[in-house]
């Protein structure tokens, strides 16, 4: 029996950035507003306008390439996570495997928002233990600035650029790797998160434009309930499932949505936040990019053994988690 594991792991995020003294600037808040309701201070923003998502995520495969010794030649599969893709068509993915010269990978995009890393993760699981796939990357990149209003001081403080990758490998230690998920779907929560212009429901119009209907929506107080009660029950059903205790988990890894979910989810879980892997204040929400820039931020603090569990929460609404354990 395989299993598969994450056997390498890098992240990119780009040289600019918004501190909280600069948002204050372009719109009505300030410091202390925005690091008492979400923990931020700075996020890093991709500048250029000639970079899309695609870039950041081929310097992260690039660093995961070059940092496990992986010849581009033998990547298989990329799966790329991402909300903010470069174009409607075609896919990311297949703007990374161009850019990153993996000739020989199959490709293709994955949108399950804030929760898309684990989705991918889990799609690079079933492909590896079933055989058909050796070496697949899976690659989070979001240019979350391309769909922010700034000027609205709701949402604007919350999100930052980056990109993650990790490699999936087979193994036949079954003590480590992916060992199980639990996701969930609920497209009552669509009106409560998401982009109301731009796709076939309602293309973009002059007028769409001129209402902001092409930035992202967030009802910050239904989004807050729910993150927080998905996230919890998710975690605890995984951790059920596989006979784990807080005191068997090494780590949780919360999607980095905003300090106040994280807490509230590790409190009613009683998570001690020692064991809360947690770097938002410095990167700010950058979706499916999230869980993967955590993990990779923290890797000289993880060991070949730790047993973590991950989880998210996005639009659609879309939540899940997953238990790992870490073999690096």
């Amino acid at each position: 029996m395989l299993h598969a594991r994450i056997s390498g792991i890098s992240s990119y995020t780009p040289d600019g950035i918004l501190d909280n003294e600069m948002l204050s600037q372009m719109v009505d808040t300030n410091d202390e507003w925005i690091t008492s309701r979400v923990g931020i201070k700075t996020r890093h923003i991709l500048r250029d306008p000639d970079k899309a998502s695609s870039y950041m995520g081929i310097q992260a495969v690039n660093k995961l390439l070059a940092s496990t010794g992986t010849p581009a030649e033998e990547i298989e599969l990329v799966l790329c996570a991402t909300s903010n893709p470069d174009y409607r068509f075609p896919s990311t993915g297949s703007v990374i495997c161009d850019g990153a010269k993996l000739k020989n990978a199959y490709s293709y995009d994955i949108e399950a928002a804030c929760a898309g890393f684990l989705v991918a993760l889990q799609e690079a699981r079933a492909f590896v233990c079933s055989g058909i796939y050796k070496k697949v990357i899976v690659v989070a990149t979001e240019k979350m600035s391309s769909m922010v209003n700034y000027a609205d001081r709701q949402t604007c403080p919350l999100f930052g650029d980056g990109a993650g990758a990790v490699l999936v490998e087979p193994t036949g230690d079954t003590s480590v790797g992916v060992m199980d998920a639990i996701f969930h779907v609920d497209g009552w929560g669509r009106d409560h998160l998401l982009m109301v212009a731009g796709g076939s429901a309602k293309p973009t119009t002059h007028a769409t434009v001129d209402a902001g209907e092409n930035f992202l929506f967030q009802d910050g107080r239904a989004v807050y309930k729910h993150a927080v009660t998905n996230m919890l029950t998710s975690t605890l059903d995984v951790m059920k499932r596989n006979n784990l205790s807080v005191d068997d988990v090494d780590y949780l890894v919360p999607h980095q949505a905003n300090l106040r979910i994280i807490e509230a989810v590790a409190d009613r879980a009683q998570f001690p936040m020692d064991k809360v892997l947690v770097n938002i204040e410095h990167t700010g929400n950058t979706s499916a990019a999230s869980i993967p820039l955590c993990l990779d931020e923290y890797k000289d603090k993880l060991k070949k053994g730790d047993k973590i569990v991950l989880t998210a929460f996005g639009a659609g609404f879309t939540w899940g988690a997953m238990y790992l354990v870490w073999d690096l």
